[in-house]
């Protein structure tokens, strides 16, 4: 694989962005430091950017030196860390309490900016390149809001790209595919109301950990029994909250999960089964017992269009070469918030390996670290798809 030679020498630079970036995780959209650090680093390029978009989202852009072209491209990379705490004990680790970049934004927007530097000194093309860099993605639907907040209103862009650190992958390989990438979530709440008492009495109860647990084990047939071995999809239960005492029986137990699905029509059959099970199951043990249902639509499937999954996998086979290029990598059941960007602009989600020997930790947990290596990688891919696309 070859890197340009000028990208490999921003290498120490570029690890120092990352690494401080690592120790300053902030979430939801309030990632201000994060964000001062972006618009620091864009100020010493001396690049152009307007801020604001989704409170602290930026964007970026460099204009090419020849002609006078109104095509153009954009790059975005998230920003945001999860409210989680870290476990390793190198250098670099969190500095922010109960939160950590367990997701590789760091590396991303170190890519981003890496680029952002490299086109700026060495913008020979004929058009404009937008860096997106976009807060909020986990959970907080911060590519939406930088929609709302007028994105695509205030700035030209033909075609938008991303990319995400893989660990499942092995360093410096690509991975990407026409059509769903990763899948819609939702979340929801399911509120078992039963009747409360004293434990050595269940008789005079309608016990509400009883129903939840049913429920519980009912719903794991949608997937198993209801739904098309086929289609991709799955359901968690992922928390189960109710009771304060070891010889009480509570009122009310609520369970709480996630539906990931690719297509609509499966979404709409999940919520139609959970609510049958749900108020059938409570219904069964005792007419006092009701089920509140609450399902929330988080972030719709991230659909990568034909065309330009097929031109990045087309860059990416160029540089890296076929072996290291998987144009047909299947879909993960993870949701991403750059599917909203999809919809607006043709474009295309890519997986980029960060897998080796001393990176096996997989993403969201708490010994994860983004892999530097992977730096000069990214840069190098998007400065290739940058001039690939003037060229075309």
């Amino acid at each position: 694989m070859a890197v340009l030679n000028s990208i490999n020498q921003m290498f120490d630079e570029m690890k120092s962005w990352r690494q401080d970036l690592h120790k300053i995780p902030e979430i939801g959209l309030e990632e201000y430091e994060t964000s001062k650090y972006i618009k620091n680093k864009l100020k010493e390029f001396n690049i152009d950017f307007k801020d604001g978009y989704s409170n602290t989202g930026i964007v970026a852009w460099v204009k090419g030196k020849n002609g006078k072209s109104e095509r153009s491209i954009a790059l975005r990379a998230d920003f945001d860390a999860l409210p989680m705490p870290e476990k390793n004990t190198f250098e670099h680790r969190s500095t922010n309490d109960g939160m950590m970049h367990a997701c590789g934004h760091d590396g991303h927007t170190s890519i981003l900016l890496g680029a952002a530097k490299y086109l700026s000194e060495n913008n020979n093309f004929d058009g404009s390149v937008f860096f997106v860099f976009q807060p909020g993605e986990e959970g907080f639907a911060g590519g939406k809001k930088m929609i709302d907040d007028g994105l695509f209103k205030d700035f030209k862009i033909d075609e938008i790209y991303a990319l995400h650190n893989w660990p499942e992958l092995p360093l410096g390989s690509i991975g990407v595919s026409d059509g769903p990438m990763m899948a819609a979530v939702d979340e929801f709440d399911i509120i078992v109301k039963g009747k409360g008492g004293h434990a050595a009495m269940p008789q005079k109860t309608i016990d509400p950990i009883v129903i939840a647990s049913q429920i519980v084990l009912a719903i794991q047939t949608i997937i198993s029994r209801s739904t098309d071995p086929v289609d991709k999809a799955l359901i968690s239960i992922t928390k189960i909250n109710g009771g304060t005492a070891y010889n009480v029986i509570d009122d009310n137990v609520t369970l709480s999960g996630t539906i990931r699905t690719f297509k609509s029509e499966t979404r709409l059959f999940f919520e139609k089964k959970i609510n049958e099970i749900a108020f059938g199951t409570a219904k069964a043990y005792g007419a006092n017992a009701s089920v509140e249902f609450h399902l929330t639509n988080k972030y719709p499937p991230t659909i990568n269009s034909k065309k330009e999954s097929e031109f990045a996998g087309n860059v990416a086979k160029k540089i890296l070469g076929e072996e290291n290029v998987d144009t047909n990598i299947n879909p993960s059941m993870g949701g991403e918030d750059f599917s909203y960007m999809l919809q607006e602009k043709p474009g295309s989600y890519l997986y980029i390996g960060q897998g080796d020997q001393n990176h096996k930790a997989q993403l969201h947990t708490t010994q994860y670290d983004f892999n530097d290596n992977l730096l000069p990688v990214g840069v190098n891919y998007w400065v290739h798809l940058v001039k690939e696309f003037f060229s075309k």
